[in-house]
């Protein structure tokens, strides 16, 4: 695991990883008011899609100094693409967020046609978003969080024993939906973000339905899914039949008795402006002092 450190935006401080698997990662490490005069251990917040997002999401770490909000203290940590794969962000994420076996979904592949004939997305953009979901790997990005990244941050900040989180928005709320069915024990909240749920035979329903009986264990982690509204009654169908499908995924949730352990909200926002909007509520609604 080797990296390249630099400067990048306030109390930011930019990594380059190389995972086992070969994969190079930027990470943008953003450090809270009074981290230096500190020596408390913090948890750490993971944000997908660091190249669009740590803009968004990063600066929203001051609200840690809101006397009106109630949110503990974090670092968080944008994870991203590094080298030439950070222009090609958008279709290299699909690689990554997307769980093995997902369906792409007609909804989804009328959406790129439709992109492609109204000259929005090249034949070649097309291309090479479908193809990184021939074969998705949100296991093995998932590996890469918990196993390599988490312990590599561990050894270079002071990084708490518990009370860490993940958020991710679009595909990265589907990847999110993903780790917390899969319950690696890392993370104690996880924020889904308008999840990228495509296909009505997608893998969160089955991994739903696998999950075991719930046990009242008050440890286990904090899911927060938000929509828009945009999204569930807007002119779009892609995202109407995503909405529509979320929330099949929510209504299975409560009747595997996973009620107590999660949460949602409907935002006034849409699919592109919901990111940031997306953020503040999971921090409200799980990270809380």
């Amino acid at each position: 695991m080797s990296e390249i450190l630099h400067g990048c935006l306030p109390d930011t401080e930019y990594l380059e990883v190389t995972a086992r698997s070969g994969h190079r990662y930027g990470v943008w490490v953003t450090t809270p008011p009074g981290y230096a005069d500190s020596t408390d251990p913090l948890p750490l917040i993971y944000v997908l899609d660091g190249n669009w997002a740590v803009g968004l999401t990063a600066p929203l770490i001051v609200t840690q100094a809101d006397p009106y909000l109630a949110i503990a203290p974090y670092v968080q940590v944008s994870v991203g693409y590094a080298g030439e794969e950070a222009a090609d962000w958008a279709h290299i994420r699909n690689r990554d967020l997307v769980p093995p076996g997902e369906p792409v979904g007609d909804d989804m592949l009328a959406t790129l046609a439709a992109a492609r004939e109204s000259g929005a997305m090249t034949r070649e953009q097309v291309d090479a978003y479908l193809a990184e979901l021939e074969e998705p790997r949100a296991d093995l990005f998932l590996d890469f969080l918990t196993g390599e990244l988490h312990p590599h941050l561990r050894s270079r900040l002071r990084v708490s024993e518990s009370g860490h989180g993940l958020f991710g928005y679009s595909y990265g709320g589907l990847f999110a939906l993903y780790a917390w069915l899969r319950d690696t024990g890392l993370f104690a909240s996880v924020g889904a973000g308008s999840p990228g749920v495509a296909s009505t035979d997608s893998r969160v329903f089955d991994l739903v339905q696998a999950l075991p009986e719930p046990g009242g264990d008050a440890a286990a982690p904090r899911l927060h899914i938000t929509l828009n509204e945009a999204e569930l009654l807007g002119e779009v169908p892609f995202y109407r039949a995503m909405a529509r499908n979320v929330l099949t995924a929510v209504e299975q949730l409560r009747t595997r008795g996973r009620s107590e352990r999660v949460s949602n909200a409907l935002l006034r926002e849409t699919h592109v402006t919901g990111l940031q909007a997306s953020f503040l509520s999971y921090l409200k609604t799980c990270h809380g002092r």
